[in-house]
């Protein structure tokens, strides 16, 4: 017969429910007597001392209870130190003890290093903070205990609770020259058996135990008022270093403000000097500009047009000088206020110069791709005009060889008619004259052979004529090239056409990143009075959470996403960041002087408090 898993997975679970309980009453007993003896003696305590001993034999039996076994090459393990080590990764406080227990030369195994972990967490009234943490993150022990271990059921909750009254005992305990390796962990039970004394003195016990709930309580304030001032001095420290660090930058921000008086005076002697030269340059441009006129009207009216293109380039280009300029002053104007502004706003400042930067780049890079556009469409008039003279070379020449064909078929036909005019006489002479037969063959030899002398001209000709048909087969493809080479100069027209369109649209995005820069300028000037209404707020609102702006990306109320034209904005009542159109209003609040900027919802409220205490 074989016996059911379930019935055995049942049986487990029965039985380490019992163990549970078991070692939960045992610590409830335990932590009773060591209490007891404690203030019966009223002193700290030893590592003598039974009651202390039992204790921690307790400890690690609960400690122990559901560990998994852990395999390895020496064998089988089974330790309570391997969970203690996560205390130091959830609470830094204790990586005093961890390291401290490391550092201990008499300690080789698992075993006294958790033991002598305990030591300390209680000699430092600590244990039940840290066990808690243990058990706050059940998730990590699951990889120690099984499922229905102690530690991972009620049973450690309500032993952490135990533990807490541990806090108002004094243990004084001497790590070094004790072996804990070799210590063996049997609980005495002869401690916790009852007497009839014990029964009789309930009422002294149940003071004790009030005046120990008080003590309790006492600590309990202590140690959160110690954690609170901690807190504080934290809090002042940070602040004076924001201080000092604010005061350097000012020191800092005055020099640069000095260095970039200088720079601007020598950028404005820069902008003397290149005005000069752009006149120089202009009145010169107008005189070569004058002598190509009148050349190209002597020559051709075409020229005219790319004249006026010439020109409208020329006056391009002082706009774009002018608004160069013009973005120099603007550019020294906001360095001067930038460098006052908070690091946020330079941050954002210097990307948009970037993009600027390229844009520009972008701008130079279209006009030197007009100018070789320009330039192509030049090389290829000028490679039309020469292949139309070579067509027009070709054409006379196939009219001087249609020439000479007909001059060649007239020489022909007057041969042919010659040598018929004499096979007829030859004919007649025949009839008339038999006798002389003899001389007529003579001269019937001479006739053939100046038939077929005519002959070898006739076939020189057609060879000619075949020549000069080649030639002008020839002549026709090149014209039919030259045809293709026109259609391809007027796609590249119109690529210059869709440059110029990418130029003006170019232009456009260059106006409206322009007008965002003047915006910003405007909202730089008021940087300043940020920072003071940002200095009274820090000091005006303890309460109140001031969020950074890399922490916003929307809008708190319209859920708006921020950008170059929507800009970011604190609420002085609530601290949060809203856009302008969520954020017009401003109030006179009770930690600012004047009227700040307050969102559409504390605007309200604002509004009904101050109607409230009027009426």
């Amino acid at each position: 017969m074989t016996a059911n898993p379930s019935y055995l997975q049942l049986a487990s679970k029965g039985q380490m429910m019992e163990e549970r309980a078991n070692l939960m009453h045992m610590m409830k007993l335990s932590i009773k007597v060591l209490l007891q003896s404690a203030l019966s003696l009223g002193r700290s305590l030893d590592a003598d001392h039974a009651p202390l001993q039992q204790f921690f034999v307790v400890m690690e039996h609960c400690l122990k209870h559901g560990l998994k076994v852990k395999k390895s090459f020496i064998g089988q393990n089974k330790s309570f130190f391997g969970p203690l080590e996560l205390v130091e990764k959830l609470c830094p406080e204790a990586s005093d003890i961890a390291t401290s227990v490391r550092n201990l030369p008499e300690l080789k195994t698992a075993v006294g290093r958790g033991r002598a972990w305990l030591y300390l967490a209680l000699m430092q009234k600590k244990l039940a903070d840290y066990l808690k943490v243990l058990i706050d993150n059940k998730h990590l022990l699951s990889e120690f205990y099984e499922p229905e271990a102690l530690m991972m059921e009620e049973e450690g909750m309500v032993i952490v609770g135990l533990l807490v009254g541990l806090n108002v005992l004094d243990a004084n305990l001497c790590l070094k020259g004790e072996d804990l390796d070799s210590q063996v962990g049997v609980i005495d039970f002869s401690l916790y058996l009852k007497d009839v004394q014990d029964l009789d003195g309930g009422k002294e016990h149940e003071r004790i135990t009030d005046v120990l709930d008080q003590k309790n309580y006492v600590e309990e304030l202590n140690r959160h008022l110690s954690c609170t001032v901690g807190d504080l001095q934290t809090k002042i420290d940070g602040l004076e270093k924001t201080n000092a660090k604010l005061q350097e930058e000012l020191s800092a921000a005055t020099d640069r403000i000095c260095s970039l008086q200088e720079e601007q005076q020598q950028l404005r002697e820069q902008n003397e000097l290149i005005r000069e030269r752009s006149e120089k340059s202009v009145e010169i441009t107008k005189q070569d500009t004058k002598v190509e006129l009148e050349t190209y009207k002597q020559t051709r009216q075409g020229l005219d047009e790319m004249y006026s293109d010439v020109w409208k380039q020329l006056k391009e280009e002082k706009k774009v000088r002018l608004e160069l300029e013009k973005e120099l002053e603007l550019q020294i104007g906001m360095k001067l206020e930038m460098e006052i502004a908070m690091k946020l706003l330079e941050k954002d400042t210097h990307e948009k110069q970037d993009t600027l930067v390229a844009l520009r780049q972008q701008l130079e890079e279209v006009k030197a791709i007009n100018l070789q556009m320009f330039h192509k469409v030049q090389n290829a008039e000028s490679s039309l005009q020469q292949k139309n003279e070579a067509i027009t070379s070709y054409e006379g020449k196939t009219n001087q060889v249609m020439s000479s064909m007909k001059q060649m078929e007239e020489r022909l036909q007057h041969s042919e008619r010659a040598r018929q005019g004499a096979e007829e006489r030859s004919h007649k002479l025949q009839q008339e004259l038999g006798g002389r037969v003899s001389a007529l063959q003579l001269q019937l030899s001479q006739l053939h052979e100046q038939c077929s002398s005519l002959e070898k001209e006739l076939k020189s000709e057609k060879e000619q004529r075949q020549a000069l048909q080649r030639e002008l087969q020839h002549e026709k493809d090149t014209s039919s090239l030259l045809r293709t080479e026109l259609q391809q100069v007027e796609g590249l027209k119109k690529e210059l056409r869709e440059l110029q369109e990418e130029k003006v649209e170019l232009q456009k995005v260059c106006d409206e990143q322009e007008q965002a820069l003047q915006e910003m300028g405007l909202h730089l000037s008021q940087s300043k009075l940020k920072m003071e209404d940002i200095k009274e707020v820090n000091k005006a609102l303890k309460g109140h959470t001031w969020l950074k702006d890399d922490e916003a990306t929307h809008c708190k109320q319209c859920e708006k996403e921020f950008s170059i034209s929507r800009r970011k904005h604190h609420c002085r009542n609530c601290g949060h960041i809203f856009c302008n159109t969520c954020s017009s209003n401003e109030l006179a609040l009770p930690s600012y002087p004047k009227p700040v900027r307050v969102c559409d919802n504390c605007h309200t409220l604002l509004l009904q408090r101050c109607s409230s205490t009027a009426s």
